[in-house]
């Protein structure tokens, strides 16, 4: 199936590693021209290497205010313009409601929510008809997931946002949507599954209640988020899509 990704621009944050790489994978090897974006200058000028000329890596923090400016002008300069953007940050820290400090809750405020949504507001103002905003989300914004509080507490807000958005950008021709991943294989799920300190009974266990019985791998995630981000997608906009092999239970 062709998804009309050849020579269209996307910016993809957090895309030196886990889901963020592997979409940025996915776009790039359907032809697509990418500005990935991570913390570290060196990590994000390796990744950009390994997807070939056609991808640029920028160091840049969700958190930092001028990242998001940055990052579209960016897209701008060395491709021509911009189609679309997937906003994927790092999980904030794990912890229980007495485990979490003020400044982790701020630290994770700043990243997470409000880093997206200037990353939101800069590419909409960008982007034309048929153009995308993808956000990377978290099952939690369905139920809440044990030990991750701060999460729980901040996706569904984003969830929130992004359905917001796609009624507001919709008419301009420019889609809003979500995805959802569940126990994806990544070294963030790994870190999660060794809290428990037993981290081989923990994924046992979590696999179970999984109907199709195992982790999903980062680039079935990239794979889905290249489709949603693609002009195959184009009827589809205010969605959350689940990406948790069945995790979920419910419509």
């Amino acid at each position: 199936m062709d998804l009309g990704l050849k020579d269209r621009v996307y910016i993809v944050t957090g895309a030196t590693r886990g889901l963020g790489n592997a979409t940025a994978r996915a776009l790039a090897a359907d032809g697509a021209k990418v500005i990935i974006s991570g913390r570290d200058e060196k990590s994000a000028a390796e990744a950009a290497a390994e997807l070939g000329p056609d991808a640029v890596g920028i160091a840049a923090d969700n958190a930092d205010p001028l990242a998001a400016r940055r990052l579209v002008d960016a897209a701008r300069d060395r491709f021509g313009g911009l189609d679309g953007i997937l906003i994927s940050v790092g999980g904030p820290a794990p912890g229980f409601l007495a485990d979490n400090t003020d400044d982790q809750w701020q630290s994770a405020f700043e990243s997470v929510f409000l880093g997206a949504v200037r990353l939101a507001r800069t590419a909409a103002e960008a982007l034309g008809e048929g153009g995308v905003i993808g956000f990377v989300l978290s099952g939690s914004v369905h139920e809440p997931i044990p030990g991750l509080t701060i999460s729980n507490g901040l996706r569904p807000g984003l969830a929130g946002f992004a359905k917001s958005l796609a009624d507001e950008l919709g008419p301009r021709g420019v889609r809003v949507v979500g995805v959802l991943p569940s126990r994806i294989d990544t070294d963030r799920v790994r870190e999660l599954d060794a809290l428990s300190g037993d981290a081989e009974a923990s994924r046992a266990a979590n696999e179970a209640r999984i109907p199709l019985r195992r982790y999903g791998t980062p680039e079935e995630f990239g794979k889905t988020s290249a489709f949603l981000l693609s002009p195959a997608a184009s009827y589809l906009t205010g969605i959350m899509v689940p990406v948790d092999g069945g995790a979920r239970h419910g419509f």
